[in-house]
C-alpha cells in the first residue's frame, strides 16, 4: 500500500514539471528553442576562446562582451514599446533570421581564416542590436503561448531548463570540437541550428490581440512604461538588484577563458567543462522551479540565493583545482537560476498585460544591458589586479547586495500581496509567505 501511494504522487510531480508542454504553441516553441540554444552555447564558448587565442587579453574578452550587449542597454527601453505595440511572434521570427545571418557571416570568416579582432567586435555589436529587439519580445511572448496563463511560472522555469540544458551540453561539445577541428565548426553548427527555431515559430498560431498601446504616441507609451516600472516598489527593487548583479555578480563568466587557462592551467575543453558546470547547476534549479506550483516564497528565495551566489564566487577565487571549481560553478549556476527565475516569474505575474513588454524590456536591460559595463569593469580589474582578486571583490559586492535586498523584502512582500489580491492570485495570502 505504501509503495502504491508513493508512485502516483511521484508520477504526478513529474507530470507537473512539464505542465506547460500541454499547450501546443509552447511545446513547439520549446522544441525549436532547445535545438537552437545548443548551437548558441557552442558559439558563445567558441567566440570567447577564439578571442583569447588571438589576443591573450582578458580586457578584450570584456570588450567583446561589452559590444555584444551595450545595444541592449541603449535600445531595450524603446524596443519594449515596440513589443507592446506590435506582434511579438513576428518580431521573434525576424530576429531569429537576423541571428542566423550574423552567425553565417562569422562562420565564413573563421572557416576561411580571414577573421580579425575588429570583425568580431563589429559582429558582436550587430548581435547586440538584434538581441535588443529579441529579448523583450521573447520574454513577453511566453504567456501568449500558453493555453492557461496560470502556468506562466512553470513555463518560465522550463525556458530556464532548456536554456541551461543547452548550456550543459553545448559548451562541452564546443570544447571537444574546438580541440579537434577548431572554432569554425562551432559557428557553422550554430548557423544551421537557427533553422529549427525559425521553423518552429512558423508553426505557432496565436489569435490576434488588440494592442491598445499601438494607438498611443510612441513617446507617450515609453513614458508610461517608464513611470509604471519605476513607480512600483517591487519592480523597481528587482531591477536595481539585477543591475548590481549584472555589474559584478554575473560578470565573472566573462573571464572564465582566462580562469581556465591561467588559474587551472587548462585548455578549451577545461573552459567547456566550467561552462557546462554552470549549466548543470542551473538545469537542476530550473527543474526545481518548474516543479513548484505556487509563487509563495519567491522573495525569500531571491534573498538567500543572492547571498549564496556571492559566497560561491568568493570561494572560486581561492580555487586552483578543476574539481573544486567545477563544483563551485555548478552551485553558482543553481543559485543564479533560482534567483533569476524567481524575479522573472514575479515581474511577469504582477505586470499588467498591456505593459508587460515594457516591464520586461527594463528587466532585459538590467540583466543583459548592464552586463557590458560589468564585463568591462571585471575585464579591466582582472588585467590590473589578477583574476582571483577580481572574483573576491565581485563576490563580496554580491553578498552585500543580497543582504540589502533582504532588509527591504518585508515591505516588498506587502506590495506584491496587494497586487496578487487585486488580480485574484492567491487571495488571502499571508504577507510572510510571499
Amino acid at each position: 500500500m505504501g509503495v502504491a501511494n508513493i508512485i502516483p504522487k511521484n508520477f504526478t510531480a513529474i507530470k507537473d514539471i512539464f505542465l506547460s508542454l500541454r499547450s501546443r504553441n509552447y511545446r513547439i516553441y520549446f522544441i525549436g528553442q532547445g535545438i537552437s540554444l545548443i548551437g548558441t552555447w557552442m558559439q558563445n564558448v567558441a567566440l570567447s576562446w577564439l578571442v583569447y587565442r588571438l589576443t591573450g587579453s582578458v580586457f578584450l574578452l570584456g570588450l567583446i562582451g561589452f559590444t555584444s550587449q551595450i545595444p541592449t542597454f541603449i535600445l531595450t527601453p524603446f524596443t519594449g514599446v515596440i513589443t507592446d505595440r506590435y506582434d511579438r511572434l513576428k518580431i521573434m521570427k525576424l530576429t531569429q533570421l537576423f541571428f542566423m545571418l550574423q552567425s553565417l557571416t562569422i562562420t565564413i570568416l573563421v572557416l576561411t581564416n580571414q577573421v580579425e579582432v575588429w570583425h568580431i567586435v563589429a559582429l558582436s555589436l550587430v548581435l547586440g542590436i538584434i538581441t535588443a529587439f529579441d529579448a523583450p519580445a521573447r520574454q513577453s511572448l511566453v504567456v501568449d503561448l500558453l493555453d492557461d496563463p496560470a502556468n506562466l511560472g512553470n513555463a518560465i522555469a522550463l525556458n530556464s531548463a532548456i536554456f541551461n540544458g543547452a548550456r550543459l551540453l553545448g559548451p562541452a561539445v564546443a570544447g571537444i570540437t574546438i580541440a579537434l577541428v577548431g572554432e569554425g565548426v562551432c559557428f557553422l553548427v550554430n548557423t544551421i541550428s537557427f533553422a529549427a527555431v525559425i521553423f518552429a515559430l512558423t508553426q505557432i498560431k496565436i489569435p490576434d490581440k488588440d494592442r491598445i498601446a499601438k494607438a498611443a504616441n510612441f513617446v507617450k507609451s515609453f513614458s508610461e512604461g517608464f513611470q509604471y516600472t519605476f513607480q512600483s516598489l517591487p519592480i523597481r527593487t528587482f531591477i536595481l538588484l539585477l543591475t548590481i548583479l549584472s555589474l559584478f555578480g554575473f560578470s565573472f563568466v566573462v573571464i572564465l577563458p582566462a580562469y581556465a587557462k591561467e588559474i587551472l592551467h587548462g585548455s578549451s575543453d577545461t573552459l567547456g567543462y566550467l561552462m557546462s558546470a554552470l549549466g548543470a547547476g542551473a538545469l537542476i534549479g530550473a527543474i526545481y522551479m518548474a516543479s513548484r506550483k505556487t509563487v509563495l516564497g519567491l522573495v525569500k528565495m531571491i534573498s538567500i540565493n543572492t547571498v549564496m551566489l556571492g559566497l560561491l564566487i568568493v570561494l572560486s577565487s581561492f580555487s586552483t583545482s578543476l574539481v573544486v571549481s567545477f563544483t563551485v560553478l555548478c552551485l553558482c549556476g543553481l543559485s543564479m537560476i533560482l534567483l533569476l527565475s524567481s524575479i522573472n516569474t514575479i515581474l511577469q505575474t504582477i505586470a499588467d498585460e498591456d505593459k508587460r513588454g515594457r516591464v520586461m524590456s527594463f528587466y532585459s536591460m538590467a540583466l543583459m544591458g548592464i552586463s557590458p559595463f560589468g564585463n568591462l569593469i571585471v575585464g579591466s580589474i582582472a588585467s590590473g589586479i589578477g583574476i582571483p582578486n577580481t572574483l573576491l571583490i565581485a563576490g563580496i559586492i554580491s553578498v552585500i547586495a543580497g543582504i540589502c535586498f533582504a532588509s527591504t523584502s518585508k515591505s516588498m512582500r506587502k506590495h506584491i500581496h496587494q497586487i496578487y489580491a487585486t488580480k485574484g492570485i492567491l487571495p488571502g495570502l499571508s504577507d510572510d509567505l510571499v
